[in-house]
């Protein structure tokens, strides 16, 4: 049985510091739920409440302040992980994708991606765990031929 995939579009947004905000398409350079560091992944949130639930367990407590940037995506084939029948599959066939990442040297969630990426998938949504009805997009690639587009807006 095929991974439903659904389209995705509108206007998302990510919070990045401001000396690297002409990067911001460049996606995420270290190790992240779904990445693995050097792997291309760009993090996204659905609005900007999104942004500061993210925020909330990924700032460092010394880390300087974020600016918000907005894009435009355009996606064909994207998993969605708030779908209760698709999240029992991933599950049941790669892992739980919500398990602690952190201090693991190949969490769970790095399997659910390279499995979901198997089916065809260009990323998945990923619904927040701090703020319950919200939700991020995830993408393996981006602005290549026959890939999501995003862009700055």
């Amino acid at each position: 049985m095929a991974l439903p995939l659904r389209p995705v579009s509108g206007i998302f947004f990510r919070a990045v510091d401001p000396l690297h905000a002409a990067g911001a398409l460049s996606g995420s350079r270290g190790d992240g739920r779904y990445s693995r560091r050097g792997q291309p992944t760009l993090y996204l949130s659905a609005s900007r409440a999104g942004v500061e639930a993210a925020l909330i367990a990924h700032r460092a407590a010394d880390e300087q302040e974020r600016i918000v940037l907005q894009f435009a995506v355009a996606a064909d084939r994207i998993a969605d992980l708030r779908d209760a029948d698709t999240l029992a599959r991933v599950r049941e066939e790669a892992g739980d994708p919500f398990a602690d990442w952190r201090g693991i040297a190949a969490p769970p969630s790095w399997r659910v991606r390279d499995w979901i990426e198997a089916r065809g998938a260009d990323g998945l949504i990923d619904p927040s765990r701090k703020a319950p009805g919200l939700w991020h997009l995830v993408l393996f690639r981006w602005n290549i031929p026959g890939a999501p587009t995003v862009r700055a807006q």
